[in-house]
């Protein structure tokens, strides 16, 4: 069995299929570092997080996207992938500020149960070639990907409950 977080969380599965991380992101919610599967209420999402991205050629250009695949609810995700975000044309080695956000910052505000919150990192093929979609809801990041030849550079996601929920998320072993 994998000890990557991305594969026990089901991200890899159910969001995206499997990649080699070869940028590192650090994401940052009210200048407090966020690992890949911390526990974040909705009251600590409220703006949008910094990001910094890695890199070192300030030529490639980056589009990053937030999705929930557990929207509405982890038992009925039938608006998965729910798109919070979309920042394009970041160039390598800078963070997010410096690219162009084409779907505006919304912030997670679950109803329903624990929702796996994923930030995916893609390498664009240059500048000014990747575009929104229409619609926030059924977003799909591989679907996506093939449309605009991306390549998964880096991905991270938290966990994200309403204010009075309590637990953690719980994952069932495949069979």
């Amino acid at each position: 069995m994998s000890s990557d977080p991305l594969v026990l969380s089901r991200i890899i599965s159910d969001v995206l299929d499997p990649f080699r991380q070869s940028i590192s992101i650090r994401l940052l919610y009210n200048n407090r570092f966020t690992v890949t599967g911390s526990e974040l209420r909705s009251s600590a999402v409220i703006n949008r997080p910094k990001i910094e991205i890695g890199g070192g050629d300030l030529t490639d250009f980056y589009t990053l996207v937030l999705v929930d695949p557990d929207a509405p609810s982890p038992t009925n995700p039938n608006l998965r992938e729910y798109l919070h975000w979309m920042v394009t044309d970041i160039p390598g080695s800078t963070d997010v500020s410096f690219g162009q956000e084409v779907i505006f910052y919304e912030r997670p505000e679950p109803r329903v149960g624990i929702h796996r919150m994923v930030f995916v990192l893609y390498r664009q093929l240059g500048r000014s070639t990747v575009f929104p979609p229409d619609m926030r809801h059924n977003f799909n990041c591989r679907s996506f990907a093939r449309q605009y030849h991306l390549e998964i550079m880096s991905a991270t996601h938290f966990n994200c409950q309403r204010e009075s929920g309590s637990g953690g998320r719980r994952f069932r072993p495949d069979n």
